[in-house]
């Protein structure tokens, strides 16, 4: 059963593709392109987190932030607790005597993103602390950036000359397991991702999803089937309406009653399908009858 790929379009997967009993596609636009421009019949099968992409436990936070901290600064406690004993990181503590694990009151905003730097991550960083300076009540930010790109390095030492105050940028080298400890931590992810066929969809949006993980995301052609404006994220089109969307999901952060939390809420009730779950529901039953 081919899995067909539009970026590619190599003469036997047009010629096969014809043939088949089944083709599977990720969206539904790639399946109107599939049949108006090849002129194959194709099945939307969207792709699904698996299984470990889940909300992380507030112990299993603090265990995650003790260790990053270990190496990354924006990781580590700002100030040292009154006991000595506790266990404190920049988000959360644990206290010595019962061991409960709870959120720091003052603490600062996990942003993550997995984007190719850009001269837009440069400006939001720059815009958010000015906004900060500026009195809006808006917490202190740590942008984790997982991506590597060949841009790293020299947007790296951009943001050093920066000296921000207010907005940390860390770029941690991840074990596998440790990256969906991280999703299920944070309070945001941030997609600049583009797809350059316009016709499949952001895996690293999947798997915050998976996480319960509000978005905000760049806009392009088929990104609606995978982001809900105003339901488990935001959709933009340019870096002012990114800044904009940052200040109104963080005025007043953490409020219970905000749109992060209502974003959050929507998630968790959604019940996604994980990707095992998915394949037995979904495929299994179309390759079953053909």
């Amino acid at each position: 059963i081919p899995l067909l790929h539009i970026e590619s379009k190599p003469w036997y997967e047009r010629f096969f593709g014809r043939l088949s009993h089944l083709n599977l596609c990720v969206t539904n636009a790639m399946r109107e392109d599939l049949a108006e421009n090849w002129r194959i019949r194709a099945v939307t099968v969207y792709d699904k987190p698996a299984s470990f992409f889940k909300e992380t436990p507030l112990d299993l936070q603090h265990w995650l932030f003790m260790k990053l901290g270990g190496t990354y600064s924006p990781f580590r406690a700002r100030s040292e607790p009154e006991d000595p004993a506790t266990e404190r990181s920049a988000f959360t503590e644990r206290d010595a005597g019962s061991g409960l694990v709870t959120r720091l009151r003052e603490r600062p905003a996990l942003l993550i993103s997995s984007t190719s730097w850009t001269d837009l991550f440069l400006f939001l960083n720059t815009e958010f602390e000015q906004l900060i300076l500026d009195g809006h009540k808006l917490p202190s930010l740590v942008c984790v950036i997982t991506g590597k790109g060949p841009l790293r390095e020299y947007y790296s030492r951009l943001i050093q000359q920066k000296c921000f105050q207010r907005v940390q940028v860390c770029t941690p080298w991840l074990e596998a397991e440790d990256y969906p400890l991280l999703l299920g931590s944070a309070d945001l992810g941030v997609c600049l991702h583009t797809s350059s066929s316009g016709l499949d969809l952001p895996m690293k949006v999947v798997d915050m999803f998976g996480c319960c993980l509000p978005v905000c995301a760049v806009n392009f052609k088929c990104l609606h089937e995978l982001v809900k404006h105003e339901e488990n994220g935001l959709v933009f089109e340019d870096s002012e309406e990114l800044a904009a969307q940052l200040q109104m999901l963080f005025s007043n952060f953490p409020d219970p009653a905000g749109k992060l939390n209502q974003f959050r809420k929507n998630l968790r009730e959604s019940e996604q399908l994980r990707w095992d779950e998915s394949w037995v529901q979904t495929v299994l039953p179309l390759v079953m009858d053909t």
